[in-house]
Parts: structure tokens; C-alpha cells; sequence
């Protein structure tokens, strides 16, 4: 783990919410939120050149990573107005919010339904388009008649899975241990609850698209088994100030390609958020 990554618990809501932060006291924020099945460790290889940026936060969001859920907070809308109740109980003033993954759609809402809470975003390999387009296991998800199916599964079987994914990218034993112990018991099945509201809420995020002014950075894998390029062109396409970067990876963009996701990032937060626009 990054010597600079200082992780802890912090109630919020009444939710016990783990959290990581840095020591830097940079003028600029960063807010990353935890992607699935990983958790917040899944930022440990970028921490040092985001932390170099900036004051960087990392958060598990409530049901994912190791911190408590509340069921209703499992979609996109309610788990917005948690982050942003977060941010206000915090102190955190315009973050730059970077929400890969399950977090692209509540950082989109957060935006939407708050307009200038927040600096800038930084979104993507999260289901966003409308009608849904997604594959894989995630379709399985979405498409399956309950969560009960999914409570048997075995969390290492799971995580195992996913890493193997990332081929030479897979991260160290300790943060795969991490992951595991984040999906143990029930967790993995409750948090599919979030990505079921998917066909629902995406529905609704589709009309506020055109409405969002924050500057967006979308960052994407071209080859994604789950979440197809075409969420990352959905957005493109509608959003008024946003830029678009497709990497050469598979989903897991943060973790197969930290330096050059690092780097976007970076550059996003040192002021290319400021000219807006396409690309």
C-alpha cells in the first residue's frame, strides 16, 4: 500500500464509511469513489501520481468496498444525494469527483441535481447509456429474476474472476485479499441490487444529460467484456462539456493502464477541465 494512503472509518449518516486520504494539503481536491467487486485499494497504483496533484479522498461507497449499506441506497440517484450529503458533512468544497465504474452514474446525478457542488468529474466503464448496453456477467445481473442466486456464490471465485481479467495488471495478493473480504456473505448479492435499478434509472439520467454544464471527463477501455464502448460514446454525445479518452484495456481501466489513467487524471485536475469541450 502507498506509504502516502492513510485509510480509516468515519461515520456519515449513520453508515460507517471507510475512506483512505492523503497527507498532501494540495489546493485542488479529489473525491475517488470504489468500484465493483473491487474497493478502494483497486486506486493504489495511481494514489502516487494523483497525490501529487492533489489532496486526494478515497471512498467505499455505502454497500461496496468495507463499508456499511443501507438498502435504499442502492442505485444511482439515492447513492448521489449520500455523496454529496458526504461532501457537505466533510468540508469538501468542488471536489474534482473521480467515480470509475458504479460511481459514473451517481456522480452524473450528483452533478445533475447539484449544480455547482462540484468542480469537475471524471467518469467511466459504469454503465450510462439508454436503452442499456452491457454484457457479460453484468448483463447476467441486471437480467436475473432476484439477488437470491447470486448469495451462494463464492466470494474468491468471484474476485478471482475479475482479476484474471486484468492479466499481467492483476494487483498483489494483499489488495485481491482486500476485494474477497469485500464481497464476503451477503455483500456481492445485496450490491447487485444497484446495478438491477439500471434499466430505471438510466432512463431517468438519460433526460438530465444535456442539462449537466460541470466539465466531464470520460476515460474507458476499448475492449470492455461488461461495459461496451458505447456507454462512453452515449455520454460523449450528450453531455455539453466533455472529453472522451478510449485506453487499449479491458474493463478495469485503473488498474490495467494506472499511468496512463494517472496521467489523464492529473492533467484533467491541472486545468484541461477548464477548457471544456469535445475531443
Amino acid at each position: 500500500m502507498s506509504s502516502d494512503m492513510r485509510i480509516g472509518f468515519r461515520a456519515v449518516d449513520g453508515l460507517q464509511i471507510r475512506f483512505a486520504e492523503s497527507d498532501s494539503s494540495a489546493r485542488h481536491r479529489i473525491v475517488l469513489t470504489s468500484p465493483w467487486p473491487e474497493s478502494l485499494m483497486a486506486f493504489e497504483r495511481v494514489w502516487p501520481r494523483l497525490s501529487r496533484t492533489a489532496s486526494v479522498v478515497a471512498l467505499d461507497l455505502p454497500g461496496f468496498g468495507r463499508s456499511e449499506r443501507r438498502t435504499e441506497l442502492l442505485s444511482p440517484m439515492a447513492m448521489s444525494e449520500f455523496l454529496v450529503r458526504l461532501l457537505d458533512e466533510w468540508g469538501i468544497e468542488n471536489p474534482h469527483l473521480v467515480c470509475p465504474d458504479v460511481g459514473t452514474t451517481a456522480a452524473l446525478f450528483a452533478a445533475a441535481n447539484h449544480p455547482g457542488r462540484v468542480r469537475s468529474l471524471v467518469v467511466g466503464s459504469g454503465a450510462s447509456a439508454f436503452p442499456l448496453e452491457v454484457s457479460g456477467t453484468l448483463k447476467d445481473l441486471v437480467d436475473a429474476p432476484d439477488i437470491d442466486a447470486f448469495r451462494s456464490l463464492d466470494p474468491r471465485e468471484l474476485v478471482q474472476g475479475a482479476v484474471s481479467a486484468m492479466g499481467s495488471a492483476a494487483p498483489a495478493a494483499d489488495v485481491v485479499d482486500d476485494y474477497v473480504e469485500s464481497n464476503m456473505g451477503d455483500r456481492f448479492a445485496e450490491a447487485a441490487r444497484y446495478v438491477r435499478s439500471y434499466p430505471e434509472q438510466l432512463r431517468l439520467l438519460a433526460d438530465l444529460l444535456p442539462q449537466i454544464f460541470t466539465p466531464v471527463q470520460i476515460i474507458t477501455g476499448r475492449w470492455d467484456p461488461l461495459v461496451p464502448l458505447a456507454n462512453a460514446e452515449h455520454l460523449h454525445a450528450r453531455l455539453p462539456n466533455s472529453r472522451l479518452d478510449v485506453l487499449d484495456t479491458g474493463h478495469f481501466v485503473w488498474e490495467e493502464a494506472p499511468d496512463q489513467y494517472g496521467a489523464i487524471v492529473a492533467a484533467w485536475v491541472n486545468g484541461c477541465y477548464l477548457s471544456g469541450g469535445s475531443r
